[in-house]
């Protein structure tokens, strides 16, 4: 009996171990994951991690609901984690009742898009302005003039990341709207109007905004605050605009997908990047805030006083969170853009 008691425990004991190591699979925006972060991780839980890079939400959305994927974790942005949990693509993994769940900073916990936070955990936020090399432009570069009436200077050297819903936004703000989900038929048509007008003067639209902003093969982009500051300080000339007419802000949460194989993993993964000093590499690398309190201890100074992390206090306030917009909208806006890709 004692002999079969031992037996048990060891055969326990083993399943448990194979339990915690193994695999986790991540599904992430590409240029966006700090390999350091990564390596601490497989080596904390004698794990495997595979990153697969995608370039937009649509693209990541697409890919999960086609099913057949194998990955455990993806990191929509918050318009589009509604989306994922009412497609019953999201695993309710509850990381408010998590081990480090303390460190969330009470701002990011409820949430539009995770109400008390039952499905995801922050990984980056940030806001989406205009890039531009000051050394070939020197006007006003808060304003989205920069890619929707582009100054002579700039014209054929602007890329614009396509990125539907804050191309979208910030057109819509550009012609006086006010919500990024309006409904009202004449401002969808006038952000319809101008950017059809602008894509002329347009070199590009492509995702690969860092090193061609500090390069200098693009002069302007739309583009995120992390990836300018990282144009930055590879090329100081490069600047980072917030336009006045009003500019989208975004989270990006990790979540857990419904048919994850990996889910223990994935979960430890979560509690894992709720830790300050693992969420700061994140920042540290990618150059955007995250949502964990006591992170700042762990940051690079220079993120302290960026100024894509730091907006002047008169344009703070034109900074908008947005929500996923109702099918009726989201079909307008899709056809806009099915109409600009053309």
């Amino acid at each position: 009996m004692k002999k079969t008691l031992i037996l048990s425990a060891v055969a326990a004991l083993i399943a448990g171990a194979a339990h915690a190591e193994g695999e986790l699979n991540i599904y992430n925006w590409g240029n966006y994951t700090n390999p350091d972060l990564i390596k601490k991780f497989e080596e904390a839980y004698d794990v495997k991690v595979t990153i697969t890079d995608y370039d937009s939400n649509t693209t990541a959305l697409t890919k999960v609901e086609a099913g057949g994927h194998g990955f455990d974790i993806v990191v929509p942005s918050n318009g589009y984690v509604k989306i994922f949990i009412d497609k019953g693509l999201l695993l309710e993994t509850r990381p408010d009742q998590m081990e480090n769940f303390k460190n969330m900073d009470p701002t990011w916990v409820n949430v539009g898009w995770d109400m008390g936070r039952h499905y995801t955990v922050p990984w980056q936020w940030g806001s989406t302005g205009v890039a531009v090399n000051t050394s070939t432009y020197s006007g006003d570069i808060n304003t989205s003039a920069i890619f929707l009436d582009p100054p002579a200077e700039l014209a054929g050297k602007i890329n614009v990341v396509p990125e539907m819903a804050d191309v979208m936004a910030m057109a819509i703000y550009y012609v006086g709207g006010t919500d990024s989900c309006t409904e009202d038929k004449e401002i969808l048509k006038k952000a319809r109007d101008v950017l059809v007008a602008a894509k002329p003067s347009w070199l590009s639209m492509d995702y690969g905004t860092t090193d061609k902003l500090s390069s200098g093969e693009w002069v302007a982009s739309v583009n995120w605050n992390g990836s300018t500051f990282r144009a930055r300080l590879a090329n100081p000339t490069v600047q980072y605009g917030y336009p006045v007419e009003g500019y989208p802000l975004w989270m990006d949460s990790v979540a857990v997908l419904a048919d994850a194989k990996n889910v223990e993993n994935a979960k430890l993964f979560q509690n894992f990047i709720m830790d300050p000093e693992n969420a700061a590499m994140i920042s540290a690398f990618a150059r955007y805030s995250n949502g964990i309190m006591g992170s700042d201890a762990f940051m690079p100074a220079d993120m302290k006083t960026a100024p894509e992390i730091n907006p002047p206090a008169e344009l703070a306030a034109a900074g908008k969170f947005a929500e996923a917009c109702p099918k009726a909208v989201q079909d307008i806006h899709t056809a806009i853009w099915t109409e600009l890709q053309k």
